[in-house]
């Protein structure tokens, strides 16, 4: 419930400049930050050579979401509230598409780094897209169990139970579906 206009003038810079660095006012909390994107390849690249591109995400989701977790432990943030946020942005067809922009980004990213390593060209080979989207897909649904969970499950589990389940080839009875039996959830998915 605030506009451009007051984002601008709390930031003590002009509308025009505001609309220089930005799209729209969802974009500053949603759009993808250009060293984020390159922190998300230098993840991916790092990895020894000959390391499965399966293993290569999990390790890079797995450090994503230790960087999560210390840098809500930092701002003093609770996971429960971080899962209202995400809904309320799920819930604004602005945010939404913002937040999907940013997503794509992040994927493209993935999806650029992996197709180096797999020296292939991800236009011709769906196989590093699928991967991408698979991995994000994975670390947004174990972040909204974890916030759900109020922390309780840690982060890092729930990443380990779905790449459990994918190289299970994702059974109905994966260990991943029972993650947060017994916790008392904060809110409802």
């Amino acid at each position: 419930n605030v506009t451009a206009e007051e984002i601008a003038e709390a930031a003590e810079v002009s509308t025009r400049t505001f609309f220089n660095y930005f799209p729209s006012k969802e974009a500053v909390l949603l759009s993808a930050d250009p060293d984020r994107l390159d922190e998300i390849r230098e993840s991916v690249m790092a990895a020894p050579a000959g390391t499965p591109a399966v293993e290569v995400l999990h390790q890079a989701m797995l450090a994503w979401a230790r960087e999560v977790v210390a840098q809500l432990a930092e701002l003093g943030g609770d996971p429960a509230s971080w899962l209202t946020r995400m809904k309320a942005a799920r819930a604004d067809l602005h945010l939404r598409t913002a937040q999907a922009a940013q997503m794509e980004a992040i994927e493209r990213t993935i999806a650029g780094a992996l197709a180096q390593r797999l020296g292939t060209d991800p236009e011709r080979d769906p196989y590093p897209n699928l991967l991408a989207v698979l991995a994000s897909g994975m670390f947004r649904t174990s972040l909204a169990s974890w916030a759900a969970s109020g922390g309780s499950v840690p982060l890092e589990r729930l990443i380990d139970l779905a790449f459990e389940a994918l190289a299970a080839g994702l059974p109905e009875t994966a260990s991943l579906r029972h993650a947060l039996d017994g916790v008392d959830r904060k809110d409802n998915l």
